[in-house]
């Protein structure tokens, strides 16, 4: 280490830095790639580099792992024998995500696993797992070192011939009995990123005691125990078939209500996977149901870079440029997209004029919920007597819009904190209370295996039957056997939406407006504030601690009416069942309007969440037009209170 000594002395490397560095260099089994990486950046001089690379241990959260695994600046060592800017080897860095930290991942996982099922009886079974990957750089190379490192630990593991769509890593997790599953993805983060989501049994991602137990199983891996696994042995892992490809898209064609309505006013499509997993999930789909579709080709290929747009996440404009010209030039009815891991999907629709509309996730959504509840009421589904036995769930981040339809046709709502895991956990709850119910009167019920028909009817008589969920940054979900939000079966659903409207005489755009007739006019708005590298973390704690320590009395100039903190206070949702903590606050103000504050999990940002209300004047364009112009003036005052709140000190 000497020679590391002098290289580390008198640099501008921030103190945690300095120490992850040495302690990631102390260990005598590095491979020499990564030990040069690091010794490069020092010799380079690249202090800020480092500082982003090592300012913290990589934190395991309750989904998982996500963040850079591109470094900004690379090393000859890293790059290989790559003969592009794409190294051969992932970045190094005690915060990155690499083939260190996903193996500290998998190792946790594996050993909680281990101590889940010994102390539920069943220290005789092993963990299995399912493991899939999307088009990312690296997703394979970390599937297979994942796979390799639970085998060598003890464990079955499953891995697909290829890439697959997040919903589907949930669905095969049931499906195949297996006690947990990873993905590796990082959704539609830039092409730099990668990550880890970790599910358990159920398929859903990972809630408490399940986090808590894998958390602290990662914390206590070390360096050297992790450098056992880094090479690969894949001899004994099993390859799934395409028997499972054909149950999950199955399932997914069950979330149609309709589909004589599909067959008779089907909508003209153009679809764009944005070069992620949506060509081999969504698109097979719509083929399957003959919705005709055509496909944004130089968007259809599995790109990593995503070469063809700024940022592969469809709730970006820009990133569905190409496909709304295309719909233009053949005068199609409606855009679909799907984000590179397939759960997430956007829709644009032509609307009279021949122009193309963007959607939010909030406004489609809300159709969605709309739509399908007066199906269902059509077809004796829901009725007065069971509403209080159906849930629309849907996260607090989410329109109240939603809230306010559900309780039109007599149907709970059931409020979430953000992430689609905790509309899972829901499921999960309504799956055992059923299951109780049947066992308890002497019978058995394999659910997975059971029509969707009748699990409907169980759940509404034993438990709560879930309709639908949902999140505003574009994610959801109709199927009870899956336990992420899906893409696929959004499309499938927006296609069904479109054909209904078609049937009507009308387009999106106009069935839209005709439900802001019918509920009032509700608008929503998210401001995204970035703080990346070693000090962002530190401006995003400072944002939240302020929010705590001052909460904001007037917000654009209306008074705060109510500060609820999800870390303090103790809430309850509409089954009565306690909300956990978590560091999230929700700002209610006295001129109707609302907004939401939390920082992402994903990504090294703040968020914040506007909402306000029109009230129904029988104008639309004027609801419209005041409350637009009601968050915009709050996002700007809310932009300009955090950069002052992100210097602020506790």
């Amino acid at each position: 280490m000497s020679d590391v000594d002098g290289l580390m002395k008198d640099t501008g490397l921030l103190e945690s830095a300095h120490g992850s560095i040495r302690e990631f260099l102390s260990c005598d089994s590095l491979p020499s790639w990564a030990r040069d990486s690091v010794i490069e950046l020092l010799e380079r001089k690249e202090y800020a580099e480092l500082n982003d690379r090592f300012f913290k241990t990589s934190e395991f959260g309750t989904g998982g792992i996500r963040g850079r695994t591109v470094g900004k600046v690379l090393t000859k060592a890293e790059l290989g024998n790559s003969n592009s800017d794409i190294p051969e080897h992932a970045s190094v860095g005690s915060v990155l995500v690499n083939d260190f930290n996903v193996i500290r991942a998998i190792v946790a996982l594996f050993r909680y696993c281990r101590r889940y099922l010994k102390g539920t009886g069943l220290s005789h079974e092993l963990p299995s797992l399912v493991i899939a990957h999307d088009t990312r750089f690296f997703s394979e190379h970390f599937c297979k070192l994942c796979a390799s490192t639970w085998l060598k630990l003890g464990g079955h593991v499953m891995i697909f011939d290829g890439p697959r769509s997040t919903p589907q890593l949930s669905f095969s997790v049931r499906h195949l009995h297996a006690t947990a599953g990873v993905m590796l993805t990082a959704s539609h983060n830039p092409w730099h990123d990668n990550g880890f989501k970790a599910y358990f049994s159920d398929g859903a991602q990972m809630v408490d005691p399940h986090a808590s137990g894998v958390i602290e199983e990662y914390n206590s891996v070390t360096l050297a125990e992790i450098v056992q696994f880094l090479g690969k042995d894949l001899s004994k892992v099993a390859v799934l078939g395409n028997d499972v490809d054909f149950a999950y898209l199955r399932v997914v064609e069950e979330t149609v209500l309709d589909s004589d309505l599909l067959k008779n006013f089907s909508p003209t499509v153009v679809f764009t996977p944005l070069h992620g997993v949506g060509a081999i999930s969504a698109q097979p789909l719509m083929e399957r149901l003959g919705i005709e579709h055509n496909v944004v080709e130089c968007q259809n290929d599995c790109d990593s870079r995503f070469s063809s747009v700024k940022s592969p996440n469809p709730e970006n404009k820009e990133a569905l440029k190409l496909a709304v010209e295309r719909a233009r030039a053949l005068k199609y009815d409606i855009v679909l997209a799907t984000d590179p891991d397939g759960d997430r999907a956007a829709v644009v629709a032509k609307n009279k004029g021949g122009e193309f509309e963007y959607f939010s996730g909030n406004v489609a959504w809300s159709l969605l919920v709309d739509y399908r509840l007066s199906k269902l009421r059509e077809f004796g589904i829901l009725s007065p007597q069971n509403g209080g036995k159906v849930a629309v769930i849907k996260t607090f981040v989410t329109t109240p819009l939603i809230a306010k339809i559900a309780k039109a046709f007599g149907v709970k709502c059931i409020n979430t904190l953000t992430g689609f895991k905790w509309i899972g956990e829901k499921m999960e709850e309504y799956e055992r209370k059923l299951l109780s119910a049947i066992r308890s009167g002497g019978g058995s019920l394999d659910y997975n295996a059971t029509s969707v028909e009748k699990r409907r009817e169980l759940l509404s008589k034993y438990s709560t039957f879930f309709a639908f969920g949902c999140e505003e940054s574009y994610g959801c979900l109709s199927s009870d056997v899956v336990r992420d939000k899906d893409a696929g079966s959004a499309v499938l659903m927006l296609c069904e939406l479109a054909a209904y409207a078609k049937k009507r005489g009308m387009n999106l755009c106009e069935l839209r407006d005709e439900m802001f007739r019918k509920y009032g006019y509700f608008g929503e708005s998210v401001l995204n504030i970035y703080y990346d590298g070693a000090d962002g973390a530190e401006k995003i704690a400072n944002i939240l601690s302020s929010y705590r320590n001052s909460p904001p009395k007037l917000v654009n100039g209306a008074r705060v009416a109510k500060f609820t903190d999800f870390k303090v206070d103790q809430l309850f949702d509409a089954d009565g069942k306690k909300i956990p903590v978590q560091e999230f606050f929700f700002i209610e103000l006295e001129n109707g309007c609302k907004y939401a504050v939390r920082a992402s999990g994903t990504e090294p940002k703040i968020k914040f969440y506007m909402f306000c209300e029109g009230k129904t004047s029988g104008d639309l364009d004027y609801d419209r037009q005041r409350v637009e112009a009601l968050l915009g003036e709050m996002k700007s005052r809310l932009e300009q209170d955090a950069n002052g709140r992100a210097k602020f000190h506790a």
